[in-house]
């Protein structure tokens, strides 16, 4: 059984949830982390709802296997399709990951906000459920962004042609006058920096990875599963595709700018 000593376990079809594992090592640099990068299977975006669904279960119960106390699905897409069935199937507590809407709606001054997600997600029941319980007070365009995960899995934040989509991606935000953008997939965190240089200064630009770190130690000292340890946690990163890819594009993050432990 799990026990306060127990890892972290944090999962994404590809290398977008290191964003979010940025965040919590950052907020808790006594926990043990794995980290397990679906690689064989990104995207996500082209799966239907029950394939996302066995490979969210499979996945966690490699995570399981290796003593997770705690999973979380750092993927907007995965979440939607299943971790609904993962918390009804698995004995751990999972966080999830949904687009900023609340405080993305709290913040807007002209009451116009625009959210960037993947396809599934934006014609997802979870977020149409996000937008009916916190969109009321706000106009919320939803723009969906095919290819941008894709860059940042090729290791590309600031090229000429990620720059060339993220504007394509923007005019509609533009066009609504939207003052307030929240980014919907953790693999478009860490296109952030781009996406406010391109959007200008009349439009904040968030996403949620800290919030989700804060989530995870709330639940974890809700369960008493909190380590007492205030630094020395490790990272085990594992990938169902090949490891020298993988381990060859954290490394380009970080050169990147990218806070990526090792």
């Amino acid at each position: 059984m799990p026990d306060l000593r127990s890892p972290i376990g944090i999962f994404d079809s590809g290398v977008g949830g290191l964003s979010v594992l940025v965040r919590v090592r950052a907020l808790l640099p006594g926990e043990d982390i794995i980290y397990y990068a679906d690689s064989a299977h990104f995207p996500y975006g082209d799966k239907t709802a029950d394939e996302i669904r066995d490979r969210s279960e499979a996945i966690t119960r490699e995570l399981l296997a290796r003593g997770a106390k705690l999973i979380v699905v750092a993927c907007n897409t995965a979440t939607s399709a299943a971790i609904a069935c993962l918390r009804e199937g698995f004995g751990v507590p999972f966080v999830g990951m949904e687009p900023a809407l609340k405080p993305a709606v709290e913040r807007t001054k002209t009451g116009r906000v625009a959210l960037l997600v993947t396809p599934p997600t934006a014609s997802g029941e979870k977020l149409a459920a996000l937008i009916d319980r916190y969109g009321a007070d706000a106009r919320v365009e939803t723009v969906a962004a095919p290819w941008l995960a894709e860059r940042v899995e090729a290791g590309d934040l600031d090229g000429a042609g990620t720059r060339e989509i993220v504007e394509r991606y923007l005019a509609p935000v533009r066009a609504t006058g939207a003052d307030v953008l929240a980014l919907g997939c953790t693999h478009y965190a860490f296109l952030h920096p781009l996406i406010q240089e391109l959007a200008g200064a009349g439009v904040e630009v968030i996403e949620p990875s800290g919030a989700v770190a804060q989530q995870v130690r709330r639940v974890l000292e809700r369960d008493g599963m909190l380590n007492g340890r205030s630094e020395g946690g490790s990272v085990l990163y594992l990938t169902s595709g090949d490891d020298a890819a993988f381990g060859a594009l954290r490394e380009r993050l970080r050169r990147a700018g990218v806070d990526i432990p090792e």
